[in-house]
């Protein structure tokens, strides 16, 4: 239980660090924001005399510049990107979102995933127009691709291709970390990203509408019984939970419930044991599972059938929650407001009535029985 008191004053901590903000960006001149240092995590965002340097997910600073502007001195050419950034490739559905976030999706021309995995229209539409492109997989891009569509920036996970790159004239910005994303960063990862596209204005805004949204919860939630609470998946060889430094686990926290996995640090699901994720899954009330509908989450008998052992955990009897994220969960990080409402209603539905679900769906006992037609 001293872990869960820890969580639980960190939650409160983060929360009042986040409100503070909120107040602070809703005073003033909204349309001119403050240009000082900010560190975002492991982010950070630096205005200088004539250029703005940054430092991304990787610890490297890059110096942001004006168009035709000369470079500062100690930074590589690799390593200064000029902005607004006009034409950018997103590894990951997050930072596509945020771009629509930022008001500037017609920025992006290339992606990690094909057309027909993306649900968004304006990622499908560039698809249509032949904006955008598919540069090959997260894990195996094609260089030649993403060259032959000129972009300013590549935006990664992975800092094995600054290398290449480098070698042919592209910045790159790592957006990730080793760790995973605390819920404030998450929130505030829309003003990491805003002075690439000169859009800090619209960065504020959206993480006062997202903050916003944050304090409205927490007033919901207050006082409420806490439910138990996991967050992850068994698979054939692996057993993955969200870690309790992880932003959804934070957010679990500050909508009054218990987090079952809140001692566990490291990165965005990490790998536990066995014995662990069915020990916590005893005492479990609500589960969420990594797995989509269309991976097999149809039902709770269907999660049991496709590995036995999670038929342990109690969301999965009669009187168990089991929720599974729909196919446009993990491409709308511009409606990340709606997406904390969403967990929230989930935890607490006494306190949402009527909430209609968007973003998850709650999963039934069985599959329904399919009736044959009639000939």
């Amino acid at each position: 239980m001293k872990r869960r008191r820890f969580i639980g004053a960190a939650a409160l901590a983060t929360t009042a660090l986040l409100l503070g903000t909120l107040a602070a960006c809703q005073s003033g001149d909204a349309a001119k924001p403050k240009q000082s240092f900010m560190n975002i995590g492991e982010f950070s965002v630096n205005p200088k005399d004539g250029y703005t340097e940054v430092r991304d997910g990787a610890g490297r600073k890059l110096a942001l510049i004006a168009r035709g502007a000369k470079a500062p001195d100690g930074f590589a050419p690799s390593n200064v990107v000029e902005v607004p950034v006009r034409r950018v490739v997103a590894y990951r559905a997050f930072e596509v979102g945020i771009l629509a976030a930022l008001g500037v999706p017609e920025t992006l021309v290339g992606v990690t995933d094909p057309r027909d995995k993306w649900l968004r229209d304006d990622v499908r539409r560039g698809f249509d127009e032949g904006r955008i492109a598919y540069v090959g997989q997260s894990s195996d891009v094609d260089f030649e691709r993403i060259k032959a569509q000129h972009p300013d920036l590549v935006m990664t996970w992975d800092p094995s291709i600054i290398p290449m790159l480098d070698s042919i004239g592209i910045p790159v910005v790592v957006t990730t970390t080793p760790v995973a994303t605390c819920l404030s960063t998450h929130m505030r990862f829309v003003e990491f990203i805003a002075p690439f596209f000169g859009r800090e204005a619209q960065g504020k805004a959206y993480f006062d509408k997202v903050a916003a949204a944050l304090k409205t919860i927490r007033e919901r939630t207050q006082g409420l019984p806490q439910p138990q609470v996991m967050w992850g998946d068994i698979y054939e060889k692996r057993v993955l939970v969200e870690p309790g430094n992880a932003w959804v686990a934070e957010l679990i926290g500050l909508a009054q419930s218990n987090y079952l996995f809140d001692d566990v640090y490291g990165t965005s699901c990490i790998e536990i044991s066995t014995e662990r994720f069915i020990h916590s899954g005893k005492e479990a009330e609500i589960y969420f599972t990594y797995r989509t509908p269309a991976r097999g989450a149809t039902s709770k008998a269907a999660l049991a059938r496709l590995n036995p052992l999670i038929a342990q955990i109690k969301p999965l009897g009669p009187e168990g929650r089991v929720y599974a994220p729909l196919a446009h969960y993990s491409q709308s990080s511009d409606r990340l407001d709606e997406i904390l409402v969403e967990i929230s209603a989930i935890l607490h539905p006494q306190a949402y009535p009527g909430h209609q679900l968007s973003f998850f769906t709650e999963l039934p006992n069985t599959d329904p029985v399919k009736i044959a037609k009639k000939d």
